[in-house]
């Protein structure tokens, strides 16, 4: 448990710096957080660390601006990112997958874990592709509790649809936009696990098969 001290500078200090897990490329589109805040997303399919950025990034803004200037917090550490890697599904049968991907780093004097992995099916820029992200939230459970609560607004539109969803007990988030077929599924796990699936040119429902290929009470347990 470590005691970390958020100030002005410190908190300029988040802004003004990339930590190298923020993996930056460019890409048509940017993927809204269930906040609705958007972050940059990767290059492979549209899909390459989106996951990864959003997460980490909103974070660090969180975390450095939800305290009063020199405020002591006590953060508890991440776990590292090896014992997540495991969880990270292979591909299914007629996927090709990335190595699975992860880093915990000090930013800003806390801990993050984040791990990630990319899957394509088949080759060129129109094959169904998908990502699967977990950051670990443990150093900020007013994190946890600002998103889940904003899990709770539901909206659909001609462009697509927004809704909460509970994945075996534990809430989440679904997103759709039709263009592109661009679908996302966030859930919460063990009030610190931040679990998100993204696919491309693929039908929302495969998010549930995407879920089911994850070990989720094996997520819960890893401290």
């Amino acid at each position: 448990m470590k005691t970390l001290r958020l100030g002005g500078a410190q908190t300029s200090c988040l802004w003004g710096t990339r930590p190298s897990w923020l993996r930056v490329s460019t890409s048509r589109r940017d993927t809204r957080s269930p906040h609705g805040l958007a972050a940059a997303s990767g290059s492979c399919g549209g899909l390459e660390g989106c996951a990864t950025i959003m997460f980490a990034l909103l974070f660090v803004l969180f975390i450095g601006g939800v305290y009063a200037q020199n405020e002591p917090i006590l953060v508890p550490d991440a776990v590292d990112y090896q014992k997540l890697l495991p969880v990270l599904p292979d591909a299914p049968q007629g996927w090709l997958a990335d190595k699975p991907e992860g880093s915990t780093e000090d930013v800003g004097g806390f801990r993050i874990t984040n791990v990630h992995r990319d899957y394509r099916k088949g080759e060129g820029e129109k094959v169904p592709t998908a990502a699967v992200s977990i950051l670990d939230s443990v150093a900020n459970p007013d994190y946890v509790t600002a998103t889940t609560a904003a899990w709770n607004n539901n909206s659909e539109t001609s462009e697509g649809y927004s809704k909460s969803v509970a994945i075996d007990g534990n809430p989440g988030f679904e997103a759709f936009e039709k263009e592109g077929k661009h679908a996302t599924l966030w859930v919460m796990i063990a009030k610190r696990y931040f679990l998100q699936i993204e696919l491309q040119n693929q039908d929302p429902k495969e998010l549930q098969e995407w879920v089911k290929r994850i070990d989720l009470k094996k997520l819960a347990a890893i401290k």
